[in-house]
C-alpha cells in the first residue's frame, strides 16, 4: 500500500471544501462530536503556528469525461471541519469576546493562517474497502481498544465528564466495587454511564443506549446538579444500610440493580423507606442467593433466577429487569 506524505496549505484544503472537491464527512465517517471548547483549544494551535498530526485524504469518483472529481478526507474531518467553519464564521462555534473571529484577525494574521502547512498523507486510488480499513486502523490501537475507551477518544464532553466523576466516589472505592483493571480499561466509567442513564431513563441492553446520551450531552448538561443530588441521595442511603464489607450488595451486577430500584423507590416515587428493615429483608435475599452458588437452594425459583441473572449476560435488558423485579419487592415490603 504506497501513500505519500507532503505539506498542503491551509487555504488549499479551505477552498477544497468550499468548492466540494474535498470531501470532509464520507458515509463510513463518524460524527462531529468536539465540543465547542475543543474547537477553540485546535484554531488556537494553528493561528498559534503548533503543528497537529497529519491528515489522511484520498481519490474520490472522478468523471473520465470532464476530469472533475473529489477526494476524500479519511482522517482529519474534525481538524478541518472546524477550520473551515471559524475561517466562515460559522454559527456552529460559538468564540465569545475574548476570541477574535476569523473576519476580526489583522491581515497578517489571516495570511499565516491560510498558509499555514498541513502534513497530508495521500492515498491515492485506493478501492473504498480498503479506505474503510485504514480509517478503522487509524482510529484503533495495537492491543484493541473497548468501548469505553473508544467512545473516550471520541467524546469529551459534560455527560462523560460527569460519569468520570461519579465514578471516583468513595462508595465504590471503599466497596471495592471496581477491580484495577476495570480502572485501567475505563470499565468503571463505562458502569457509571449505565447507572445514571437507566436512571434518566429505563433498563436497556447492554451498552446500546451509552452512544446515544454522550452525543445528546456532550456540549451542555443542563441537569447534572439535579442528577448529582440524587445521585449523592441514594449513595448515602446505601451507606445507611451498612453492609458488610463481603456482602453481595458491592457485586457490580447487584450495585446496578440495588442502586437503580432505591432510586426508582426513594425519588422518583418518593417512597419512604425502613433502612433497618430493608437491611434485613436484603441479607435475607442475598443469603438466599449465595445458596444457589453453593448448589443448595432447594426450589427457591427466585434466588434462581435472580442468580443467573446476576451471573449470565448480567448487562442484558431482561438479566437486569429479572434482578430489578426481586429487589424492587423488598423495597416495597421495607416502606413505611
Amino acid at each position: 500500500m504506497d501513500t505519500s506524505a507532503s505539506n498542503r496549505r491551509l487555504r488549499v484544503l479551505l477552498t477544497a471544501v468550499g468548492n466540494k472537491t474535498l470531501i470532509p464527512q464520507p458515509d463510513f465517517q463518524r460524527r462531529l462530536v468536539w465540543t465547542n471548547k475543543d474547537k477553540i483549544e485546535f484554531i488556537k494551535t494553528v493561528l498559534e503556528g503548533y503543528p497537529f498530526p497529519e491528515i489522511y485524504i484520498a481519490a474520490g469518483k472522478v468523471d473520465p469525461k470532464t476530469g472533475d472529481g473529489a477526494e476524500l478526507l479519511v482522517d482529519g474531518q474534525q481538524r478541518v471541519t472546524t477550520l473551515y467553519q471559524y475561517f466562515k464564521g460559522s454559527p456552529d462555534i460559538k468564540l465569545g469576546s475574548a476570541f477574535p473571529a476569523y473576519a476580526d484577525l489583522d491581515e497578517d494574521k489571516q495570511i499565516g493562517f491560510l498558509e499555514y502547512k498541513v502534513v497530508v498523507r495521500d492515498m491515492g486510488n485506493m478501492p473504498m474497502e480498503n479506505i474503510k480499513e485504514v480509517f478503522k486502523r487509524i482510529n484503533s490501537t495495537s492491543y484493541g481498544l473497548n468501548a469505553m475507551e473508544l467512545h473516550n477518544s471520541r467524546y469529551g464532553g459534560e455527560f462523560k465528564k460527569f460519569a468520570e466523576e461519579v465514578s471516583q466516589c468513595e462508595i465504590f472505592e471503599k466497596n471495592r466495587v471496581f477491580t484495577s483493571t476495570d480502572i485501567k480499561r475505563m470499565n468503571d466509567v463505562r458502569y457509571t454511564l449505565g447507572l445514571l442513564i437507566t436512571i434518566m431513563s429505563t433498563y436497556f441492553n447492554r451498552d446500546k443506549e451509552v452512544e446515544s446520551y454522550l452525543v445528546k450531552y456532550n456540549e451542555e448538561f443542563p441537569d447534572k446538579l439535579k442528577l448529582q443530588e440524587e445521585v449523592d441521595f441514594v449513595f448515602s442511603f446505601i451507606e445507611r444500610l451498612n453492609f458488610t464489607s463481603n456482602s453481595r450488595a458491592f457485586k457490580k451486577a447487584d450495585f446496578f440493580t440495588l442502586f437503580v430500584e432505591l432510586h426508582r423507590a426513594l425519588i422518583k416515587n418518593s417512597i419512604s423507606v425502613d433502612p433497618g428493615k430493608l437491611r434485613g429483608l436484603l441479607d435475607n435475599f442475598y443469603a438466599r442467593v449465595d445458596q444457589v452458588s453453593s448448589g443448595d437452594s432447594g426450589d427457591d425459583r427466585e434466588a434462581q433466577d435472580y442468580y443467573s441473572a446476576a451471573l449470565q449476560a448480567s448487562n442484558d435488558r431482561s438479566s437486569r429487569i429479572t434482578r430489578g423485579e426481586s429487589i424492587h419487592a423488598l423495597i416495597q415490603q421495607a416502606s413505611c
